[in-house]
């Protein structure tokens, strides 16, 4: 924290203001860039708007957008007055919506066009004034007369304390209930400046951003980390589907990246899998571990061309990374790293960068970060993960006792995910302890390791594992679209052919786990399993739903 004596967001701007001004800071692809100077000035005009509208230190404004340059400039502008941030994921439905509004008493929203239409029907008691983000208009507020000016500058000067509230975030998480997520200055700005331990960020490097901003994960460490490095960040205008990202990608050839598992889980096996398959004799050969090798690596640089050719990070965070996908990536020599958090922690708990992985690792702890695993298992060392550091969150926002649920007298953080840490700090996640389903004789069932084997088998695009009426049963949504393109040319009943698979599918994962994790029942999922902004399936909807 040497370089950063003040752990403010405002303090890590100025800094960066201060050292980078002339040099790019946000764009959409393909746009010009806003320098680190043009960001702040239009930061401080945004500052003078909500002067205007009477927004005071502590108040709450919500931030309801999709990715673009202005949503960053907000949210600085926001904190940078005492204000408190809501960000809102843009994947929320309006009920959603409406409960962060009421809950977090908002007294202002900004919203892109995009998502208006979300806001509209919506009457919170305590929301004055609405802001479109777009072009800083106002569609609703109390004080008719006030316009967005460019040029204006704020009329006071804002002290801000590290341990201030800087943001409410409202998770959308795999169990349920949205929570009110509070982390001040301190938190957030800590998290980002650790991060820096882990890999080396310089100006001139350039961020392509493809998560939600308004997710923890992708605001530290893909926001606030390249900002306070000197890096550019890139926005695309449109969802990351492969029209829109392929030509990004070349465009700005990105040297870091944030995604989730499932993005490269689904390149490897819609891209990269199928080549080795095409027929026998590849099939044959890549069964052969030299040779396998080999393919792998020719494979790895197509892909880092694919991905613009100058990449140097592929962050990898969320949920955990199939083992399969991940030792492809190895081989490949494909620049991935992985990290592990959450959204009570700012995120980032355990870190490591392209060149120290292990496989299926987060690797070791945040500089600045203490974990440990709570009364681990005699044999297994496995245990909940407990955290301590400057990251962690100040508690959930009105919920003292869910507060007390998760936070020791002394402040360890209860994660509840499970794992354990080898000799040399590295840690290793087993699955949330939510999730651990006990066999008949007492054993700790993962359905994501059970779920991993699934994910591989031909044609599966996910799955999830549940007990139900005291079985293991494998929800399993196929790829229809791959499967009737492949046998509707010989003919082949298609719903026939699902039996067929469901019964190929079973076997093939009993011949692959303990007897205890053994498959009773395949269930097909005709959609696709409702996820979290990180694209993690929501559990509670379904485990609900059948239990």
């Amino acid at each position: 924290m040497e370089n950063f004596p003040v752990l403010t967001l405002p303090a890590l701007l100025q800094s960066s203001v201060e050292k980078y001004g002339n040099l790019p800071a946000v764009s959409f692809v393909d746009e010009t860039p806003l320098t680190y100077s043009e960001f702040d000035k239009r930061r401080k005009a945004i500052v003078a708007l909500l002067e205007k509208l009477d927004i005071q230190p502590g108040d709450r404004v919500a931030l309801i957008s999709s990715n673009m340059p202005n949503w960053g400039i907000t949210y600085f502008a926001i904190v940078s007055m005492g204000a408190v941030v809501v960000p809102v994921l843009p994947d929320f439905s309006t009920s959603e919506i409406e409960n962060v509004l009421v809950h977090s008493e908002s007294k202002a929203v900004f919203v892109s066009k995009s998502l208006k239409s979300k806001i509209d029907g919506l009457k919170p008691a305590t929301l004055l004034h609405r802001i479109l983000i777009d072009d800083f208009s106002l569609t609703e507020t109390t004080k008719k007369k006030v316009r967005f000016n460019e040029h204006a500058k704020p009329s006071k000067e804002y002290t801000i304390a590290e341990d201030d509230l800087a943001a409410i975030i409202y998770t959308s998480g795999t169990t349920g209930k949205s929570k009110g997520v509070m982390l001040t200055h301190k938190n957030i700005s800590s998290n980002a400046v650790a991060s820096r331990s882990v890999q080396e960020i310089l100006p001139g490097d350039r961020f392509l951003s493809v998560l939600p901003l308004s997710h923890t994960y992708e605001n530290t460490i893909g926001f606030i980390l390249p900002l306070i490095s000197g890096a550019s960040i890139f926005y695309i205008k449109k969802p990351p589907t492969p029209a829109v990202l392929l030509p990004a990608l070349k465009s700005v050839r990105p040297t870091l990246m944030l995604t989730v598992p499932l993005i490269i889980e689904k390149i490897y096996r819609s891209k990269v899998l199928p080549a080795f398959n095409k027929n026998r004799l590849v099939k044959t050969l890549y069964a052969i571990p030299p040779l396998r090798k080999k393919m792998n690596r020719v494979a790895g640089k197509k892909l880092m061309a694919t991905f613009g050719g100058e990449l140097k990070f592929f962050g990898i965070g969320g949920a955990k990374l199939d083992k399969t996908v991940e030792k492809f990536l190895r081989e490949a020599r494909f620049p991935y790293a992985i990290g592990y958090g959450l959204t009570e922690t700012s995120p980032l708990l355990a870190g490591v960068n392209p060149l120290r992985t292990k496989l299926q690792s987060t690797g070791p702890p945040l500089e600045g970060v203490t974990l440990k695993i709570h009364d681990p298992g005699k044999f297994t060392g496995e245990g909940e993960i407990w955290a301590k550091g400057p990251n962690v969150m100040k508690g959930y926002y009105k919920e003292p006792e869910l507060t007390r649920e998760v936070m020791t007298e002394d402040g360890w953080f209860k994660t509840g995910d499970l794992g354990i840490l080898d000799d040399t700090n590295y840690l290793y996640i087993r699955g949330r302890s939510k999730n651990v389903i006990i066999g008949p004789s007492g054993e700790n069932i993962f359905p994501e390791d059970i779920e991993s084997i699934i994910n591989n088998f031909k044609h599966v695009a996910e799955s999830l594992v549940i007990q139900q009426k005291g079985k293991l049963v494998a929800m399993v949504h196929f790829n229809r679209e791959e499967i009737e393109e492949k046998y509707q040319t010989m003919k082949v009943d298609i719903e026939k052919k699902y039996e067929e698979l469901k019964q190929e599918l079973r076997e093939y994962v009993n011949a692959r786990v303990s007897k205890f994790s053994k498959i009773q029942e395949v269930l097909l999922q005709n959609e696709e399993f409702v996820k979290t902004a990180t694209k993690k399936i929501k559990r509670f909807l379904y485990t609900k739903a059948k239990a």
